[in-house]
């Protein structure tokens, strides 16, 4: 029944997304730009939008259902189904416990062997989950440290952040293609009603590059938004101090093994455990996660 919900809410806000989308490009079309001595009523079809939408969604949800396979395939990883030694049973205990307080379907759990201390979170939906855990982070923080990392990636999975971000995504590339289509239609267009198709094809292109690099700066703020929660949720879990702990654990390991750091693909998918955070000035609108002085300091203000 959970799921249904879900999936009812999902094309609720599908749908709004989209009316939304149709009724600010009418507006603008027929109603400002005219006003500012822009007439492009007649040359934008109300099926652009939905192609827009097609493309913009379609692509950032694909990515979320083929998310988990993504993960596995990407790295050496071996599922934890019957813990055998000490770190094994932390883990998954810990995953179940708290998948069974969320009352949702408790999420796989996989270890994968890489010296650089990370966990992540990913699936397509709260009830098709999985969290990974490196070898790197298990074995060289303690226990409540390592309860508290899982926590957090757990709190990804139970706040619903892998899907909200697709959406934000799948939003935001919606604009981009609709935006650089419609501009490009314009500079491409002559008097006669012809059209300049090397010219658009080259406009639409670069565009769709610039307005992708901006579209980001919404996503990665919301990124860095959904990590600040996602503490939160591990500090009600386990304690503020536990988590407090694990980031300053993480921040010390990261630092001992910066050499061996590579950044992720797929970080609309994947819900990571990362050290490095804004930066502050241009770069750190393009961060995904805050840095440690920041989620600490709003660890500490949860009292």
């Amino acid at each position: 029944m959970r799921s249904l919900k879900s999936i009812a809410m999902l094309i609720v806000a599908n749908l709004l997304i989209f009316l939304t989308l149709a009724i600010s490009g009418n507006i603008l079309i027929y109603f400002i730009l005219p006003a500012l001595g822009i007439d492009v009523r007649g040359s934008v079809a109300t099926h652009q939008f939905a192609w827009a939408m097609v493309f913009g969604f379609g692509g950032a949800f694909i990515s979320l259902w083929m998310s988990k396979m993504m993960a596995k395939r990407g790295m050496q990883m071996q599922q934890v189904l019957q813990p055998a030694t000490e770190k094994e049973k932390l883990v998954y205990n810990t995953v179940k416990d708290l998948a069974a307080r969320e009352g949702i379907k408790m999420p796989e759990v996989w270890v994968y062997w890489d010296e650089v201390p990370n966990a992540f979170a990913t699936g397509p939906s709260r009830n098709n989950s999985m969290v990974a855990v490196s070898s790197g982070l298990a074995m060289n923080m303690s226990d409540n440290q390592l309860k508290a990392v899982l926590a957090h990636e757990v709190g990804h999975i139970a706040n619903g952040d892998m899907v909200t971000t697709t959406l934000l995504q799948g939003l935001m590339n919606t604009f981009v293609y609709f935006l650089a289509n419609m501009i490009a239609r314009m500079v491409a267009s002559n008097r006669e009603g012809g059209m300049n198709h090397f010219l658009y094809f080259a406009v639409d292109m670069a565009l769709q590059i610039v307005f992708s690099i901006l579209a980001q700066i919404p996503v990665r703020w919301y990124s860095r938004k959904r990590e600040f929660e996602a503490d939160a949720y591990a500090a009600r879990a386990v304690g503020a101090q536990h988590m407090i702990g694990a980031l300053q654990r993480l921040e010390a390991l990261s630092n001992a093994t910066q050499h061996l750091q590579h950044v992720p693909t797929e970080e609309d998918a994947l819900a990571t455990m990362k050290i490095y955070g804004a930066s502050g000035g241009v770069s750190g609108l393009f961060a995904t996660h805050p840095t440690i002085e920041d989620r600490v300091a709003a660890l500490r203000s949860l009292g």
